[in-house]
This record gives C-alpha cells, sequence and structure tokens, in this order.
C-alpha cells in the first residue's frame, strides 16, 4: 500500500530538512512526500534540491495560505492510497508509517494514530506519555484532543479523507482535532502504542494563540453539539505556557483548570514541573529514573532519535 506525506512549510529549511530526512528513512512503505511550499523566501526550495530523491514533491505557493490549506492542498495532489500529515519540525521513527499500515490492516480501520514525545532542540526527550486505547480516544475526542502530537501523528485512508472533508481554514491550532473528531464519527481508529513520532519543542513554533484556541473550541462546540472539557484545555495552554516562559499566564490556566474539575490533574502537573526543575539543577535526566513517566517508553523514542543522529 502507498502513503503519500504532506508537509506544509513556510520559511523552516533549517528545521525541515531533518523532518524530511525521517520521511525518506521510513522502511518497508512505498512513499511520496508532499512538501506544500507556502510562500517561503529562505533557501527552502534549494534545501529540498539537494536532496535530489525522486520520492520529493513540491508545491509552491506564490503567496502564504497558512496551514490548513496547505495541506488540503497537498491532499488534493496525493496519489497514495494513504494519507499522513507531517508538520516541518516533527520527527518519526523509521517504522512508523509500516506499523501504522499493519495496524490498520489487521483491525480493518481506516484511520490511525500512535504514540508521541516531546523533545527539545538537542533532540532530548523531555516528555512523554501513552496514548489511550481506541475506544477511549474516540469516546472522548469531543471533549478534548486525545490524539497526542498535533497533526503529526494520524495517517488515514484518502478516500475516508474525501468523505469527512478537509481541514477546516477556520481553525487554528485546533484544525486537527476539528478533523480527528469527524473521523472518529465515522469509524473507530487503530493505534500503535509505541512512541513514533517526536514533537520538537523550539522557540519559533513557541506562539500561543490563546484566543484563537478558544475561538476553535466554540467552533467544534457549535458543530458537534457537545460541550468540551475546558479544565483538561486549561491544562494544555498552561503547560504551554511554561515552555515560553509565560508563567503568570500559566497560573492563571491552572487555576482556571482547577476551577473546571482538574484540581488533582494540576496538583499533577506542578509535581512533573516541580520535579523537572530539581532535575535540571542538578543536571539529570529528568526522565531518567522513571519517576511520573514510564521510563522504557522514553528509552524507545531516544534510541531511535539517536540512530537518525547517527544514520
Amino acid at each position: 500500500m502507498s502513503v503519500s506525506v504532506i508537509i506544509p512549510t513556510h520559511d523552516r529549511s533549517r528545521w525541515l530538512q531533518l523532518t524530511l530526512r525521517t520521511v525518506l528513512w521510513q522502511k518497508d512503505v512505498d512513499l511520496e512526500a508532499i512538501v506544500v511550499d507556502d510562500g517561503s523566501t529562505d533557501d527552502t526550495a534549494e534545501m529540498i534540491a539537494a536532496f535530489a530523491d525522486p520520492r520529493i514533491r513540491v508545491l509552491h505557493h506564490e503567496q502564504p495560505r497558512g496551514v490548513s490549506k496547505s495541506r488540503n492542498h497537498g491532499a488534493e495532489e496525493a496519489a497514495g492510497e494513504w494519507i499522513a500529515f507531517l508538520d516541518d519540525d516533527d520527527l518519526w521513527a523509521s517504522d512508523k508509517l509500516s506499523k501504522q499500515l499493519i495496524a490498520a490492516a489487521e483491525s480493518g480501520r481506516q484511520w490511525v494514530y500512535t504514540g508521541s514525545v516531546n523533545i527539545n532542540e538537542h533532540l532530548r526527550v523531555t516528555s512523554g506519555v501513552r496514548p489511550p486505547q481506541p475506544r477511549d480516544a474516540a469516546r472522548l475526542i469531543s471533549r478534548y484532543n486525545t490524539i497526542p502530537g498535533g497533526g503529526s501523528n494520524v495517517m488515514l485512508r484518502r478516500d475516508l479523507l474525501r468523505h469527512v472533508g478537509p481541514f477546516d481554514a477556520r481553525h487554528r491550532n485546533t484544525e486537527d482535532w476539528d478533523l480527528w473528531i469527524r473521523l472518529a464519527e465515522v469509524d473507530m481508529p487503530a493505534w500503535v502504542p509505541e512512541p513514533l513520532m517526536a514533537k520538537r519543542i523550539h522557540p519559533s513554533n513557541a506562539s500561543l494563540d490563546i484566543g484563537a484556541i478558544f475561538a476553535g473550541v466554540a467552533l467544534i462546540e457549535q458543530r458537534s453539539g457537545m460541550k468540551t472539557d475546558r479544565g483538561v484545555l486549561h491544562r494544555w495552554i498552561a503547560e504551554s505556557c511554561l515552555r515560553t516562559g509565560q508563567r503568570t499566564q500559566a497560573c492563571k490556566h491552572m487555576a482556571l483548570a482547577a476551577a473546571h474539575g482538574q484540581a488533582l490533574g494540576v496538583s499533577g502537573d506542578m509535581l512533573v514541573i516541580l520535579r523537572r526543575r530539581i532535575d535540571r539543577y542538578l543536571d539529570r535526566n529528568p526522565d531518567a529514573s522513571g519517576r511520573g513517566t514510564d521510563a522504557r517508553w522514553i528509552a524507545q523514542a531516544q534510541q531511535w532519535l539517536q540512530d537518525l543522529v547517527r544514520d
């Protein structure tokens, strides 16, 4: 079975180069990589050309259209039976696509997700948790985004995407969640419970438009007719604010999360934050002891990241 990988990008050749490597090192899968160059003005075109790999196709936008429209354009041009989306700064294990294809075939499902970790600019794992099982992921997806890793995780049949419709360009930061909800309304997902994708956390992806997030949540609630879990959402925003150094905003959203029924979750988050600070002060790997995390899960992700650097 063939897979079309859709990668929207804009002025991020520094990150895109390694991301493309993780696509081209996929094992046991027939693929094409469609890079949608959304009006880049840096050396993106030259960097891609240097790969000289016939599996790479480039679609050019003279003017930026945004990530949703870029993904949709790539999907319209895709030749594969399956489509996988990948942000231009995220990374995949070399067996990510092949394992997802196997999981989909064994379950008979039309879309499949995997586990993920967060990594820093030095490709060091900073956090990672196991995803929920498919039944729980589908059951709770209207309340909060149960699929980890954003838009770089899911692989789906091209025909299914045509059936449920493309990314909704009205969304910013929530367009992937909106699509996963629509997928879950049609078919239960399959999963690969392994950390096969890594989300790079760095200053250039640190912008957090909270107003746009809640505007997207309002659109989701309007379409689904269901209330989202604001407590989980505020916890996620708090964690994102901490990554960008917005401590006051983080505290605000932790308090809002607690007020929306997530007091225990916030307490756990604060313990994890405290542990990370202590480990950083002592110059220890925050996940080496496995306290609060699955050490084997983290180690598995760190192994393929090291292999990527050596490859």
